[in-house]
């Protein structure tokens, strides 16, 4: 290769770099997106606490198993009996309900690029330099299965000519979903115990004052017998005898 043609292939190199790097400002380009039904699904879980320490948190799920929450942030709200609680609030009994509903909602979005000019070079079936309506030249990659419109023909980059004034569309269509995650949480205090049946009888704690005991006199002792019956029969036999003696006396003075 002379000189003179490696001069022409720089040359050329630096004009296709200039057209990429002004390709999309010159591309119309129009953006729409539908959206289809959303659909949704909602679980629900079911447990009561059965640990709470700090920001640490145990459940006990209906299956019987167990889930351990560690740190759980401040900013965590519960409605229980419809009061809002925090972490710092829980009891353990507390009941907690989680409703989790999950809405999908599948778009398309459409992207239609459109282009139109006066062919200037052609490679197929890779590329193509367009002379644009402000005069400007560009090079577009030309996708793979891509037609053009030619004064009503429609011709892919093998019937493309240069001097041809042709309008392209590229119409690309992206499907997407849309995923929406709605979290509530519920619960209830621990119910308080019940109250014993009508006929079971309540106990009742009585205080009594300890009785105070009075001190009786003791009775007196009996006296020991250590006199006889004899010395009172002598006595009386002594009065007798002076009686006796008295009446005696009494009749001689008469």
């Amino acid at each position: 290769m002379n000189s003179k043609a490696a001069r022409l292939v720089l040359v050329l190199g630096a004009v296709c770099l200039v057209f990429v790097l002004t390709l999309n400002a010159q591309v119309q380009t129009q953006t729409n997106t539908t959206s289809q039904a959303p659909s949704s699904k909602t679980t629900v879980e079911r447990g009561t606490i059965v640990y709470v320490s700090g920001n640490d948190l145990v459940i006990q799920m209906e299956d019987g198993t167990l889930r351990h929450f560690n740190n759980v942030p401040d900013s965590a709200r519960a409605t229980v009996d419809g009061k809002e609680i925090g972490i710092r609030d829980a009891k353990v009994g507390m009941k907690l309900e989680k409703t989790v509903t999950v809405t999908t909602t599948p778009k398309t979005v459409t992207t239609v690029q459109s282009v139109t000019g006066k062919v200037w070079q052609v490679m197929p079936p890779t590329s193509v330099i367009l002379t644009l309506e402000d005069g400007s030249n560009q090079q577009f990659k030309i996708p793979k299965n891509q037609k053009f419109n030619v004064d009503g023909h429609i011709v892919d980059a093998w019937g493309l000519k240069k001097g041809m004034r042709v309008s392209a569309t590229k119409i690309v269509e992206v499907p997407e979903t849309i995923v929406e995650h709605e979290q509530k949480l519920t619960g209830s205090a621990p119910a308080p115990p019940p109250p014993p049946p009508a006929d079971q009888p309540i106990l009742v704690v009585e205080q009594k004052a300890a009785p105070v005991e009075v001190a009786q006199a003791a009775p007196p002792e009996a006296l020991p017998k250590t006199a006889s019956p004899v010395p009172l029969f002598g006595l009386l036999g002594l009065l007798s005898l002076a009686s006796s003696l008295g009446l005696r006396t009494a009749r001689k003075n008469r």
